[in-house]
């Protein structure tokens, strides 16, 4: 059987990581190591980093601070025989990062959390990844480092600070364009997509809890250079 040249594996892995909004995270419990499973909802940190925001009182987050070792698998939620589609289990570690920025985040992709995020037992715990494996079909089985799956930053720190502004403005001035986005360049059914993530290789749509990822063309590192390549993104699906 020949190789499936069009089959790109860090890019179905980083698709599969920023639509997820909820997967199944493997913890130990204490003192034998025995697996537990729980679903948990899952945002993204602006490097793609698994973000759950988990209460101590759960028996994960128990098992999570006598060993904070986990495994968190994603699927693209495909109508019909579940195992045709594509997943990605993610392995690394994972603890509590109490910076406001992942917080916001969260909340950006998963808002029915905002009432319960201030309470005193909830906090954002970040996975630090080693490695992943990704399953996305019938000879498409590949394992991947944590650096064939996060995207890097370096050099778009500028990017990174005006995320949150680029975001406002977009939702409120663009809201039509997010619409053709989604429906002529990605092949989704028209709907309320907004914005909630920009990152240097992409952008993240939202309609309800349906999210999409829109790779870009090229690299982006900073305000103006995203300015034109979603200028030239919105000529494109226009034009369809």
């Amino acid at each position: 059987m020949k190789p499936d040249s069009t089959f790109a594996p860090r890019q179905a892995a980083k698709k599969l990581l920023r639509e997820a909004r909820s997967g199944a995270l493997a913890s130990l419990i204490p003192p034998r190591g025995d697996p537990y499973c729980s679903l948990v909802n899952v945002a993204t940190a602006a490097d793609g980093s698994p973000l759950l925001l988990l209460s101590k009182l759960a028996v994960h987050t128990k098992n999570i601070l006598a060993d904070n070792r986990v495994s968190l698998m994603l699927d693209e939620r495909k109508e019909g025989d579940p195992l045709e589609g594509a997943r990605v289990m993610l392995m690394g570690m994972i603890a509590a990062d109490s910076h406001p920025v992942l917080l916001k985040r969260y909340i950006r992709r998963q808002p029915e959390a905002e009432m319960f995020a201030g309470f005193a037992d909830f906090s954002i715990y970040r996975m630090t990844l080693t490695k992943a494996h990704l399953v996305a079909g019938f000879g498409r089985i590949v394992d991947l480092g944590a650096n064939d799956v996060l995207t890097n930053l370096a050099g778009a720190e500028a990017l990174v600070e005006a995320e949150e502004d680029a975001i406002e403005h977009m939702n409120a001035d663009h809201r039509e364009t997010m619409r053709l986005y989604a429906t002529k360049l990605l092949g989704a059914p028209d709907g309320h997509w907004s914005c909630v993530g920009v990152d240097p290789e992409g952008l993240e749509l939202q309609n309800g809890r349906t999210a999409l990822r829109l790779a870009f063309p090229q690299r982006v590192t900073g305000p103006g250079p995203l300015r034109a390549v979603l200028k030239q993104l919105a000529e494109r699906a226009r034009a369809k």
